[in-house]
Formats: structure tokens, sequence, C-alpha cells
């Protein structure tokens, strides 16, 4: 009797510990991402710039102002962009740096679809892109800068670079799984 106790205790042990580490397991990694889909539909952003001030009417003994022309562009500009390719998952879309009006710069993923995961980010590295396994995990050996966590795995979406970054000293850009040290996908970013 006490055999079959001690027995009873055993197995209940060992389905307790079997259900946690299954429930563990689903809570790391997350497998139903990858059936859920996130899409960002996201505008090239604007700067808070101020409109130029209206003309008033001159009046009797004034003459009119003129305002000055711009010199250069004074919309965003391209600096430099590249094509995802794939690594861990299939991914596709175009990575672009612009510099906006306010000269200040954003890193630009337009037409991104790759696949949804667990703690995915937007790095920059200064590892070169290589196609294959073996660029699965080069872009934590150097240097890198986390921009942000990726806001959808479809779509357009901006990413503001910080002021501090010299982006050009970070060619590549990798859709990181930061749970799992792998890169989903990849672009070289080539000054245009």
């Amino acid at each position: 009797m006490e055999r079959r106790t001690g027995r009873r205790t055993l197995w209940t042990g060992l389905g307790i510990a079997a259900v946690i580490a299954v429930v563990a397991g689903l809570v790391w990694f997350k497998p139903w991402a990858l059936w859920v889909d996130e899409t960002v539909d996201e505008a090239l952003p604007t700067t808070g710039t101020s409109a130029p001030p209206s003309a008033a009417s001159p009046t009797v003994g004034t003459s009119p102002t003129t305002t000055p022309t711009p010199t250069g562009p004074t919309g965003p500009v391209t600096l430099a962009q590249g094509s995802f390719i794939s690594h861990e998952h299939a991914t596709t879309g175009t990575a672009k740096v612009i510099r906006l009006a306010d000269g200040t710069h954003t890193l630009r993923l337009e037409g991104l679809d790759t696949s949804n995961g667990p703690d995915l980010r937007v790095w920059l590295s200064d590892s070169p892109v290589k196609p294959g396994r073996a660029g699965w995990g080069v872009f934590d050996d150097g240097r890198y800068v986390n921009l942000a966590k990726l806001k959808g795995n479809k779509g357009d979406q901006n990413y503001s670079l910080p002021a501090d970054v010299d982006w050009s000293t970070y060619p590549s850009v990798s859709i990181w799984c930061d749970r799992f040290d792998v890169s989903f996908g990849a672009a070289t970013l080539a000054r245009v």
C-alpha cells in the first residue's frame, strides 16, 4: 500500500512538472505569434516647423516684405537605402534613412513583410549583412543600436534616429529577435 502511494505521488509530481514546463515553454516561445500579423501603415513623418507668416496687405507708406527663397531641399531626402534579405524567417521590404526638413533623421521601413515573433526589435548594426545561416546571428557581435520594438511585422513604419547616433557608422538594419538572438531579416544601407 505504501508503495502505491509513493508511486502515485511521484507520478502526480511528474505530471505537475510537465504541465509547468509546457506552460513555461508556450509563454517563452509564443508560437501563436507566427500566425498573427500586425500591420502598420505610417505616413512619412512631418516636421514641427511653423508655417511662414501670412503676408499682410501693405499699408500706405510701407513697402511689402519678401521672404527669402529657401536653398536646397526642404522636404524629406533619402540618404541611404537597402532591400531586406531573409534570415531566420522570410523577410522582404526596404529600409531607408531619411533626413527630414528639420534636420532630424528617421529610419523608414517600407513594404516590410516578415513573420511575427516574440520580442522583435529594429537594430542598426556595424556588422555586414551576410546571406543564409551565416548572417543569422552576427548583428550583436559588434556595435549596434536597438532603436525600438518592431511596431508590426507588415507595412510601412518609422523609427526616429537619436541625434547622438551617427547612423553612417551602422551600415546594416536587422529585424532582430532579442529573445533568441537571431535576425529574421536584414538590409545593407547604401548611400544614394
